[in-house]
């Protein structure tokens, strides 16, 4: 599995544990890393993404939300929701990375982790992140701010 791949399977879980438990997501990611070793890139990464995730997190759901209406945030199978918060993340606060690259690398994670009909449903609301122009808009507006992280 590539180094990145394997930060946000990384990511995944800690994300997932969290919704279950009430740990600092430095002890629970800290665990992990000690568990599955990454190497100092792709740690990097693996933290850039829990940390910011974590900060976002009702903001994240909120998009999600929106993209996923037929579907309440807590009624989602915590990997498909984890999964969308880390591709949602991605998609607007780490603009180097190419949108479709974010996609594939969720519904590969949905195939990994996830339910039989996992990878389907998070490509459709991913594919529909995309189109979304209210959300695009947010994102260029981050961008062309300097300021990636606010919201």
């Amino acid at each position: 599995m590539m180094p990145r791949r394997r930060a946000r399977a990384v990511t995944l879980q800690a994300l997932y544990e969290l919704d279950y438990v009430d740990h600092a997501i430095e002890t629970t990611l800290t665990s992990l890393v000690e568990q599955f070793p990454l190497p100092e890139a792709a740690e990097e990464f693996a933290w850039s993404l829990a940390t910011g995730i974590h900060s976002q997190r009702d903001y994240l759901d909120d998009i999600v939300k929106t993209l996923a209406t037929e579907w309440p945030i807590t009624q989602l199978a915590a990997v498909d929701r984890n999964v969308l918060r880390i591709a949602v993340y991605e998609f607007l606060f780490k603009p180097e990375i190419p949108p479709k690259v974010t996609i594939n690398e969720a519904v590969e994670l949905a195939k990994m982790f996830g339910g039989e009909s996992s990878p389907r449903f998070v490509n459709g609301v991913l594919g529909s992140l995309l189109s979304h122009e209210e959300i695009k808009s947010e994102k260029i507006s981050k961008y062309r701010s300097g300021n990636p992280s606010a919201g």
